[in-house]
């Protein structure tokens, strides 16, 4: 496949970017391959500067719902964009996406609207540390929720220890209010509750995993997590900028039953563009400025452009789109593939939740990070380049979802099949 004008534009940006990106995934160092550049997307394809066409599995990390270029979306964005309504300022479209997000989540009764998952995961914490007077937060092993420095910690040794920043540039003040648990492990949650619970604020958790691969959390593991902070007096924040709209209309909160007291959303309710929300009750959220004492900011907050995609995207998948349908479409390309691998005697297993999966090279579905650790990332990665040879565009990096669309239809989804049948042969073949 002929990348050559993708490798000149990686030559010029490696100038300019540092490793030549503006993400770190986006390198594809993790698959030890340069980025191909992308200059036109259209349903499940993108297409490249060289013209080589791929089925997307990554749809903008999970942002992109119904297709690239979906018409509806599309015309909404350029009326919204011939419109002028500058940033920083009030408009109707800021309403009517909010009365959307709050008629599916229940957990929201008030929202405000910032610019990413990470924004919106800081603003959240702020709020949950000042509603409740405390400054110690539980995250856990293997769930990402944005590069805010107090959040970019790993575990240290045993269960109940003060996690160490895992990234240069963050003190280690930052970080020692951070508790680290392990996914799936209420026993390890319970110990640090324990130890801290007078000074614990907020336990923040992906309701099912989707920085680490998927992985799928025990719905007991969930409910002890309300359990705990209503002992404790902690707050629960559900971070649902992947599930949110990917799993359930109402996201996983409904689809366990399970009701946090802040959630945190992003990707699909901005239809692609730039978004974030953090909502609560309204006892909650009358904290935040002006109301209360909280402040948090922004110019491009709610930004008319991105408003209106997000508005047209939800619109969509309440009139025109069935959930299940996609779900259908997932549950079946998991299967087959997990047939794939099974057939060519390679341990590999196929993890699915709502509309996204991950494929872990290992025997067993992982529970947590220490599972997910034992998968064989070297397996992925000589996967990962057949497939994407052969025109599949998978994440590159093993701790990444794939997410399909509704413009994944039957014959996209068959050819993918195809190039994986194909691409694990020729792993066999090459052990």
């Amino acid at each position: 496949m002929n990348q050559h004008k993708s490798g000149q534009l990686y030559y010029k940006a490696k100038a300019i970017f540092p490793g030549g990106v503006n993400s770190p995934v986006r390198a594809f160092k993790s698959v030890g391959l340069s980025p191909f550049y992308v200059k036109a997307g259209k349903g499940p394809y993108v297409i490249d500067e060289d013209n080589n066409v791929y089925i997307d599995y990554v749809m903008g990390w999970g942002s992109v719902i119904l297709g690239h270029a979906h018409a509806k979306v599309t015309e909404a964005v350029v009326k919204t964009i011939n419109a002028g309504i500058p940033p920083g300022t009030c408009h109707r479209l800021e309403i009517e996406l909010a009365e959307k997000i709050i008629r599916h989540i229940p957990s929201i009764e008030m929202l405000r609207f910032v610019n990413s998952g990470t924004e919106a995961v800081m603003s959240a914490i702020r709020l949950a540390r000042a509603a409740t007077g405390r400054d110690k937060i539980i995250k856990f092993e293997g769930c990402y929720h944005g590069h805010a420095d107090f959040l970019l910690v790993k575990a240290g040794s045993g269960l109940a220890t003060y996690s160490i920043p895992s990234s240069s540039g963050v003190p280690q003040e930052f970080s020692r209010n951070t508790l680290v648990a392990h996914y799936n492990n209420l026993q390890s949650v319970k110990e640090l509750f324990e130890e801290h619970g007078e000074e614990i604020a907020c336990v923040i958790v992906e309701p099912i995993a989707g920085n680490m691969g998927v992985v799928v959390p025990d719905v007991n593991f969930l409910r002890g997590l309300r359990e705990l902070c209503d002992r404790y007096g902690a707050l629960l924040i559900f971070d649902e900028v992947i599930t949110g709209f990917r799993v359930h209309m109402g996201g996983a909160q409904t689809l366990y039953d399970i009701k946090p007291d802040i959630t945190v959303l992003g990707k699909v309710i901005g239809g692609g563009l730039p978004v974030g929300a953090y909502g609560g009750s309204r006892y909650l959220m009358k904290h935040i400025s002006p109301e209360g004492t909280v402040y948090q900011a922004g110019t491009l907050s709610s930004s008319a452009v991105a408003m209106s995609a997000g508005l047209a995207v939800l619109s969509e998948l309440e009139s025109s789109y069935d959930l299940s349908d996609l779900f259908g479409r997932t549950e079946y390309l998991a299967k087959e593939l997990n047939s794939i691998f099974r057939k060519a005697g390679i341990d590999a297993v196929v993890v699915r939740a709502g509309a996204m999966f991950s494929i872990f090279f290992s025997c067993e579905p992982p529970e947590s990070w220490e599972d997910v650790e034992k998968s064989n990332t070297d397996m992925y990665s000589a996967w990962f380049r057949k497939m994407l040879s052969k025109g599949v565009f998978l994440p590159p990096s093993p701790y990444e979802a794939c997410f399909l669309s509704f413009a994944h239809d039957e014959k996209v989804i068959e050819k993918t099949l195809e190039v994986a049948d194909e691409s694990t042969k020729e792993l066999v073949q090459e052990q």
